[in-house]
């Protein structure tokens, strides 16, 4: 896979994968390295924007491997990259790049600087879209009859409520669930709730349940969580942006005095603790505040995005300490 490149021109040994979509996303990486590992020792190293200088990666990029014969180098949140300086010097690099080493640039966006995206080769260029429903339905019903399960029409929609919308997070959730089963019966969407909600890590929407429940403390004690697990903030925001349209939806529901489950199946409100959680944030949001909430999820995701000094996880603390008090003051 190595290739003979000059200054100016495209690099073929450079990919970008752009998109939310993490289970394609790690299965197109791991078809990368297996077309590089039986061209020798393979050596792996990581990078988040912004955690190290651009000069540092380029220059360890640089400098051949003692151990190795080959190097992968991934450099992940690559759309936080905006001064000109460092998407000068990542260019310059992804125009001659050392000839072991293969670089993957990765974002949870849909798109990065030009300037990086003009030096990679149009078919070394992905965007992974999530998941559409009749396919995570698909995806969902295929995961269990694979394993030897059977799984309800509510289970899978609890699946599908109380799971991050991308095939990593469910294959994650769903193998999990498979410890605690029986094969002999077919699986409801009690079970799900019931151990899911249980087993569940730290995400974007057990904070929310913690948003929904007015717990301010625990909802900073999960943002702690999240940052400390290096969970990208546009990821973050964009399952709060998720769950407040849900809510506004909710809200309209519930104002217009209707009580037929099918509607409220049809926003993504069917589930157990999905229901305790509306209802719950329904207690402290009206459609004013709920909206409000939504816009403030758009102004600090773009201001975190640009956030190049300020420390993060105040920005998030604001953001949240906000959220908070719009609950309180539609309570009172």
């Amino acid at each position: 896979m190595t290739a003979q490149t000059s200054k100016g021109k495209i690099s073929p040994q450079a990919w970008l994968f752009l998109g939310p979509e993490l289970g394609e996303k790690q299965a197109a990486i791991d078809e990368i390295r297996k077309k590089l590992i039986p061209n020798g020792e393979l050596e792996e190293t990581v990078y988040y924007a912004g955690d190290a200088a651009v000069s540092q990666i380029v220059s360890n990029m640089m400098n051949g491997s003692l151990f190795a014969d080959q190097r992968l180098f991934f450099i992940k949140c690559a759309e936080s990259f905006k001064k000109k300086d460092e998407l000068d010097l990542l260019a310059s690099y992804l125009a001659s790049p050392a000839d072991d080493t293969y670089l993957i640039l990765v974002s949870e966006e849909t798109s990065v600087s030009k300037v990086l995206e003009n030096k990679i080769s149009p078919a070394n260029k992905r965007i992974f879209w999530e998941l559409l429903d009749s396919r995570k339905t698909q995806w969902v019903t295929s995961f269990f009859r694979q394993e030897g399960y059977r799984i309800s029409s509510d289970g899978i929609d609890t699946v599908l409520e109380l799971v991050a919308n991308n095939t990593a997070a469910l294959k994650q959730e769903c193998s999990r669930l498979l410890l605690f089963l029986d094969k002999e019966k077919e699986i409801s969407g009690d079970d799900v709730e019931k151990w899911l909600s249980h087993t569940r890590e730290e995400s974007a929407f057990t904070l929310f349940t913690r948003i929904a429940a007015g717990d301010l403390n625990r909802s900073l004690e999960s943002i702690r969580t999240l940052i400390a697990a290096k969970e990208s903030f546009p990821a973050i925001f964009a399952a709060l942006a998720s769950c407040f349209r849900k809510l506004i939806a909710y809200l309209h529901l519930k104002e217009a005095g209707i009580t037929d489950e099918t509607e409220y199946r049809k926003i993504g409100v069917s589930a157990p603790g999905a229901k305790r959680d509306y209802s719950a944030a329904a207690g402290r949001y009206n459609l004013i505040t709920a909206e409000t909430c939504l816009t403030l999820t758009a102004a600090y995701d773009l201001l975190l995005r640009s956030a190049n000094t300020y420390p993060e996880h105040i920005l998030m603390d604001q953001f949240l300490y906000k959220i908070h008090a719009l609950g309180e003051k539609n309570k009172k």
